[in-house]
């Protein structure tokens, strides 16, 4: 098996157009156009080393030999590197997987989901309808809510849009219909979103993003990794802000904790790391949360052990820090809570430490590896570990034992997710 550099659960594959600088195009010193093949050559690569370390083809329906056949002729046509980016996007696109992607993008590209993402959307039967809205996001401001049926995406009809936007004969597996709309709905980078949702009659809804290039004003201060405050006398409250990546979050952590220490109960919010993290901060942080070592998370690598069977293993969690918070503990997750932050929610709720409340997570597959084109220098990232909780669930499809439906419940700055941990606080015990 090859080597690679592993970036468990880094979620480079969950950034928005600039959210991760490594997925934003750069600009210091471009790199000297390819040699004539050098093209077909990464391309190749790319198609042979997803081939070899993709670890849910099991899940696909798809033939890889199929989507080399279809898409190889036109790495001979190829002529300029953002249209080369194009064809290996349109090569990953093919696993429908949210986890894998690349680490550079073109104007014209999708935004990532779930971090370039505003809109959360499942099919019920042939209905697409919106599960949930970030907050404070365009899509909001524009008016879209939970439980909104989306007719058509850009004048497209939902069914022909996402049928189109699939690999030949995928269009009847449920799981890439549902990347497919969500991929849809994210939207291009370059171009203008606009929905028509059911009514009486339909409505189309023109989403504004922010202008391709324009900057948000500066502060002086970077964006602190955590918000931290006491909701009352008896509960705490410490959210992630897209920080699961950053050593300087378990510090920070450190230091809310000690001034919530003194609450029986804390509110732990993962709703904000679509982008993942790695294991060493999520481990720091719920190390503080138990007195033993004890097993959070169930790892699996098909054919590293002898003649190709997987290896089999469980990462532990051990304890840190000059005290253990050992009052109630919930944690707060939704459709945002991505990757590493995933695996902290499977990690608390399989050690038994706390109560996980809110909607179906992000459900971003496996741990990501992380390779580079030998010709181009550009770089990508796939699955190639599959992670479950401790109970033997895959993690993609671990649902939160509390789930909260949110039609309904997402008008007038509601936060129905929290609304209910809190009712479970202010709930008698059995």
């Amino acid at each position: 098996m090859r080597l690679y550099v592993l970036l468990f659960c880094l979620g480079l594959a969950a950034g928005s157009a600039c959210a991760i600088p490594a997925r934003c195009p750069t600009s210091p010193a471009a790199p000297a156009p390819p040699a004539a093949g050098d093209y077909v050559l990464d391309f190749e690569q790319l198609w042979k080393e997803l081939g070899e370390g993709y670890v849910y083809f099991d899940e696909k329906k798809l033939d890889w030999n199929e989507v080399h056949r279809r898409l190889a002729p036109r790495a001979r046509e190829v002529h300029d590197r953002n249209a080369f980016i194009g064809l290996l996007e349109d090569t990953i696109d093919a696993l429908h997987d949210a986890h894998a992607g690349l680490r550079t993008n073109t104007a014209h590209s999708f935004r990532l989901v779930p971090t370039g993402a505003d809109i959360w959307a499942d099919f019920e039967g042939e209905r697409a309808v919106v599960t949930q809205v970030r907050p404070q996001s365009a899509a909001a401001r524009a008016g879209i809510r939970a439980g909104q049926e989306i007719l058509a995406i850009g004048g497209v009809p939902v069914a022909r849009a996402v049928a189109e936007h699939l690999a030949p004969g995928a269009s009847a597996d449920p799981t890439a219909r549902g990347w497919a709309l969500r991929h849809l709905l994210a939207g291009r980078h370059d171009e203008r979103r606009s929905l028509t949702i059911a009514g009486r009659p339909p409505r189309v809804v023109a989403i504004i993003d922010q202008e391709p290039g324009k900057k948000e004003p500066s502060t002086s201060a970077p964006p602190a990794p955590l918000q931290a405050r006491r909701l009352s006398a008896q509960a705490g409250y410490i959210k992630v802000d897209n920080s699961l990546g950053d050593d300087s979050l378990v510090p920070a952590f450190d230091a809310a904790l000690a001034e919530l220490a003194s609450c029986p109960a804390l509110i732990f919010d993962l709703r904000a790391t679509p982008s993942g993290g790695n294991t060493g901060v999520a481990e720091a942080i719920m190390g503080r949360f138990v007195r033993e070592a004890r097993l959070y998370q169930r790892y699996e690598l098909p054919g590293a052990g002898f003649s190709g069977r997987s290896r089999l293993w469980a990462q532990y969690v051990t304890p840190r820090g000059p005290f253990t918070y050992e009052g109630k503990l919930i944690v707060l997750v939704d459709h945002w809570t991505g990757s590493m932050g995933e695996g902290m929610a499977i990690g608390l709720d399989g050690m038994g430490r706390a109560v996980v409340v809110g909607t179906a997570m992000a459900g971003l597959n496996g741990a990501v590896y992380s390779q580079t084109l030998s010709k181009t220098g550009i770089g990508f990232n796939f699955p190639a570990e599959r992670l479950f909780h401790m109970n033997g669930t895959p993690r993609h499809l671990w649902l939160p034992p509390v789930r909260v439906d949110l039609r309904g419940q997402d008008d007038g700055g509601r936060d129905a997710i929290l609304e209910r941990a809190l009712m479970l606080l202010s709930s008698p015990p059995r």
